[in-house]
């Protein structure tokens, strides 16, 4: 199965299941479904930000949450995090501390999605899967912000996110 045939579910404006969607479907006609994100955080308060490989479909090359994928059809938020995190970071979160930060609503926020928000801490970078990420970096969140900002492209709602969930003021 593509990842455009992927099936997930189809949500209401309060993040109610109302039915299955194909994931090209979802994204075509923009209908509302529902993603996982999360940054993984040391110590010093910077975030581990990968750069997506060049041969994804969307994105290509640009910045990237450290972690970020859809909730499959039938899952919860935390089972599509631990899932995602598994397969992006081959990362057990039963190994290290980790806690929900955020959760949006795309009839509130702008992002395309409803979205929940992980941060895991750690102080060394995980073993990232090749097949999602070329390379990743430690970066506060203003550097991170700085970087987007002078034109190092970075995937949609990555500024916007580390806003939301880290501030401006952090350096």
């Amino acid at each position: 199965m593509t990842a455009a045939e992927e099936w997930l579910d189809l949500v209401n404006e309060r993040d109610e299941v109302v039915g299955r969607v194909t994931r090209g479907e979802a994204w075509a006609r923009r209908l509302p479904v529902r993603v996982v994100n999360a940054f993984v955080v040391d110590s010093r308060g910077e975030l581990w930000i990968p750069r997506r490989t060049l041969h994804k479909r969307t994105f290509p090359g640009c910045l990237d949450m450290s972690v970020g994928g859809h909730v499959e059809s039938g899952e919860g938020y935390e089972a599509a995090f631990r899932r995602e995190t598994r397969e992006e970071l081959n990362l057990d979160v039963d190994t290290v501390p980790w806690r929900e930060i955020a959760a949006f609503s795309p009839h509130r926020t702008n992002f395309s999605s409803f979205m929940h928000v992980y941060e895991i801490r750690a102080d060394t970078a995980p073993t990232y899967n090749p097949d999602d990420f070329s390379e990743a970096e430690w970066l506060t969140p203003g550097h991170l912000l700085r970087r987007i900002e002078g034109g190092d492209r970075a995937k949609g709602d990555l500024a916007e996110l580390v806003r939301r969930c880290y501030g401006e003021h952090l350096p």
